[in-house]
């Protein structure tokens, strides 16, 4: 069954936009709630109670590189109307605050209703373990909680250097979980919705992770690590998957490697200024040639075994889980930094490949292989789509097969929606599903459109999403049957404008990455 462009503007004929329904008058006074660590007053973004910068935590900077804390209860009422500190990370702040203080969270949420048990999304962010925040535009909550009456939260927390330099072994059992310290931030801020949740109107018994690249990488540990474990019931990622993560050797060495381009100690690392300290992410990695330090999870205490190597994490197997990628991805993650990929010949296309095709498969017949499926494609519509196979989706390939394995609940997706800017050279590119999920198509930085088209297909994915925090499976509205994966037929959920069902999708692309062994860039 497919479910046309008709069905989908029909479908999302009240989708709200970039910005909140102005038909949707504020209540009046300015939202107030009692948390247990104090009470705290928002504003309201239409009909949506909106909270920002709610500190979840301790400053991190008193416990750098330690375990996170929970915030010290304030006394009166705290402000909540502007987002708090980012994690210090390199590249242009835009505006944006950034300090260790950065344990902080956002909420929105429709008025009050007693009783109301929504279900409750919380959205970890992506840009690797290296950067990001949850203050983007795009992932502004107000018109997903009002779409679907839900509690909707994004959040900050620790990263780079400050979040996964493993100094277990080197300054003792202190500092054992220190490669993991970002991921037991998140842990924390779970802790934080289990305990809060009801005071907006949030059911803690109903928890949805979503996220997108790193931020999908990252609900995958969480699915492995046993102080997560009850914190959430429902898991959605969007071109992030983790299928091994670093081992004692990889993380002590990158420790080793930091310490002397920096010239300085454990001692010295821990009082440091923090702008010094991020000197840390010029430092170059022990392992992976001409890159820079790899930030990421850690093997240990906490994060006890690889998220989807050799198998899906048993921890998790009853947890329902939705799993997505872009057929495109790498038209953001490479060819938008770099115009000169739409340079490329079928005679330079072969040497570009064997730097960014990750995947260690003869770049020839995979160039032969795209050309005959796909004969109308040019060169650089073949770098983008072999580095794409070859990168992203042969991970979540891995993850989705062992899950199948495990009779795990999970159903797959691919977005082909194409991106509108530059003639839409780039496709349905790495991280064009953010704005569609969070039915954000009008606002700054999405490059989905906001015409009916792009309103119709932001419905079809948020409701599906919604459906998901719901009841635990993503089927209904004016979408196709979405049958559960398994390895016999791979159904896939193809969202595009004519959005169906296939089975096996790119099955030839599937079984040609699959001749050579899968290791995650930065795991070894």
């Amino acid at each position: 069954m497919e479910l046309s462009r008709r069905h989908l503007v029909l479908a999302g004929a009240t989708l709200l936009g970039g910005c909140v329904s102005p038909a949707s008058a504020a209540p009046g006074a300015r939202p107030e709630v009692e948390l247990t660590s104090g009470r705290v007053r928002g504003q309201w973004a239409g009909a949506v109670r909106e909270f920002l910068g709610i500190p979840y935590g301790a400053d991190t900077a008193l416990r750098r590189f330690l375990p996170p804390l929970p915030v010290t209860r304030w006394t009166g009422v705290r402000e909540a109307t502007a987002y708090g500190a980012a994690c210090p990370q390199g590249g242009d702040a835009r505006g944006e605050a950034r300090s260790e203080d950065c344990l902080v969270l956002n909420v929105w949420a429709r008025e009050h209703v007693a009783n109301a048990k929504r279900p409750v999304l919380v959205y970890i962010h992506g840009g690797g373990y290296t950067s990001g925040s949850g203050a983007s535009p795009l992932t502004h909550g107000a018109n997903l909680a009002a779409r679907g009456d839900v509690v909707v939260v994004t959040l900050n927390h620790r990263l780079n250097v400050l979040g996964h330099l493993s100094l277990g072994g080197i300054a003792g059992a202190d500092y054992a979980a220190s490669g993991n310290a970002g991921l037991l931030d998140l842990v924390l801020a779970l802790e934080w919705v289990r305990d809060n949740a009801a005071a907006f109107g949030g059911d803690a018994g109903n928890v949805t992770l979503f996220g997108q690249s790193g931020g999908g990488a990252k609900i995958a540990c969480l699915m492995a690590m046993p102080a997560a474990k009850g914190l959430f019931h429902r898991v959605w990622t969007m071109s992030g998957q983790q299928v091994t993560v670093q081992g004692p050797r990889g993380a002590g060495a990158r420790a080793k490697a930091v310490m002397e381009h920096l010239g300085m100690g454990v001692d010295a690392l821990r009082t440091m200024p923090v702008a010094q300290l991020l000197g840390a992410l010029q430092a170059r990695d022990p392992t992976i040639a001409g890159a820079r330090v790899y930030w990421g999870p850690v093997l240990d205490a906490a994060l006890p075994v690889h998220p989807f190597w050799p198998e899906a994490p048993a921890l998790s197997a009853h947890i329902p889980m939705v799993m997505g990628n872009t057929r495109e991805e790498t038209g953001s993650l490479i060819a938008r930094g770099d115009p000169s990929i739409f340079e490329l010949t079928w005679d330079t296309l072969p040497a570009r490949l064997e730097r960014d095709m990750v995947s260690d498969v003869d770049v020839h017949a995979a160039i032969a292989m795209y050309r005959r499926l796909y004969p109308e494609l040019p060169p650089a519509q073949v770098f983008i789509r072999a580095t794409s196979a070859g990168r992203s989706w042969r991970a979540q390939v891995i993850e989705a097969e062992a899950r199948a394995r495990q009779g795990a609940p999970t159903w797959v997706y691919q977005l082909d929606y194409p991106s509108r800017g530059s003639g839409g050279r780039y496709g349905a590119y790495h991280m064009l599903d953010i704005p569609l999920v969070f039915a954000n198509t009008a606002a700054e930085g999405a490059d989905t459109g906001d015409d009916e088209a792009a309103r119709a297909m932001a419905a079809a994915m948020s409701d599906a999403l919604l459906r998901f925090a719901r009841k635990g499976d993503p089927n209904g509205g004016a979408l196709p049957a979405w049958p559960q994966h398994d390895l016999a037929q791979r159904d896939t959920m193809m969202f595009d404008v004519t959005t169906r069902v296939e089975s096996d999708p790119r099955g030839e692309e599937r079984r040609f990455f699959g001749r050579a062994p899968y290791i995650q860039p930065g795991t070894y």
